[in-house]
């Protein structure tokens, strides 16, 4: 990472020493307030699939962007553009070049297949001053700027609870990352729900395995205890509300106590109990096995999807 004194340097030389000094302190007061915005910024938008609309959705319900005519959406389909026009009031077109001319912030929400395509097209397209983030599973921050020839990168990867402001992102910076990009970066973020960078990129896989692909892991087990208590005799209604609120408090439960779920685990196990003989039907199962592989499958596909990225851009 470049050090505070060549980052100062530099900033001096494109923007001027008061200008940034000026920018990062309405930022930091406009936090302190619990009111963070990002002013009159121009976001681009690369992809306006599932994910993008979410954060989209986010970040003008928060206030994080306060016109949404300040967002613009690259997306090739005519009927998802026309949809985000009325659904949001925001800009769109099917050129990525178009996108990007005047952004601020560039983000990149685009699957990893299409990806190498789409740096082809942005390669040297974006502004300098420009900061880009992805949230492209595997993307690594050298092949996102290498691939668009651009030095301010953020790679992220947020998940799918980001819809209702409770999503997880982890996320790590190029050293041509400005202070106030990083500010940016964390405003946009802490829109979507918790967020933690990482100096060590490698960790980013691991989130994505772990907290991305995480969340479909957790929904297949709710979607696996409703059909219990299905076939036990309630009906669908009855089931979902007890496995929620079941799963609710118990991750409630240990937040708010900060104790392993094997001590937890242990406080309702009861000697020849009920909950006693359902863990070991579980583990007869192999049911910790079966979710460290899963875990683990889902870690190598997302670094073969980073491998993609970076054999085209290389």
């Amino acid at each position: 990472m470049a050090s505070p004194t060549l980052r100062a340097n530099r900033t001096f030389q494109e923007r001027g020493v008061w200008g940034e000094v000026i920018e990062f302190t309405l930022i930091y007061l406009k936090k302190i307030r619990g009111a963070a915005m990002l002013g009159d910024l121009k976001i681009a938008f690369i992809g306006g699939g599932t994910m993008g609309e979410m954060i989209i959705s986010r970040l003008l319900s928060t206030k994080t962007v306060e016109k949404s005519e300040l967002i613009i959406v690259s997306e090739p389909y005519s009927t998802r553009c026309l949809y985000l026009e009325k659904e949001y009031g925001v800009h769109t077109t099917n050129c990525n070049i178009e996108a990007v001319q005047g952004a601020s912030i560039v983000i990149l929400a685009v699957k990893p297949q299409v990806l190498p395509e789409v740096m082809a097209v942005l390669k040297d397209q974006i502004p300098p001053d420009a900061l880009v983030i992805s949230i492209v599973g595997g993307a690594s921050v050298s092949s996102l700027c290498q691939g668009l020839n651009h030095g301010a990168v953020v790679r992220t990867m947020p998940n799918i609870a980001v819809q209702v402001g409770h999503g997880t992102t982890v996320w790590s910076a190029s050293s041509n990352v400005t202070e106030i990009q990083r500010s940016h970066t964390q405003i946009i973020l802490q829109a979507l729900g918790k967020e933690f960078v990482t100096q060590n990129e490698h960790y980013l896989d691991m989130a994505t395995a772990l907290s991305s692909a995480g969340t479909g892991f957790v929904f297949l087990y709710i979607e696996a205890m409703i059909d219990a208590g299905v076939q036990m005799g309630l009906t669908r209604i009855q089931a979902q509300e007890l496995t929620l609120h079941t799963i609710a408090g118990s991750v409630e439960l240990m937040l708010q106590t900060n104790e392993h779920p094997a001590v937890l685990r242990n406080k309702v196990t009861s000697p020849g109990g009920v909950t006693a003989a359902g863990i070991y039907e579980l583990e007869k199962g192999g049911m910790r096995t079966s979710i460290s592989n899963a875990f683990s499958t889902a870690l190598s596909r997302t670094q073969q999807l980073g491998n993609i990225s970076c054999s085209i851009s290389g």
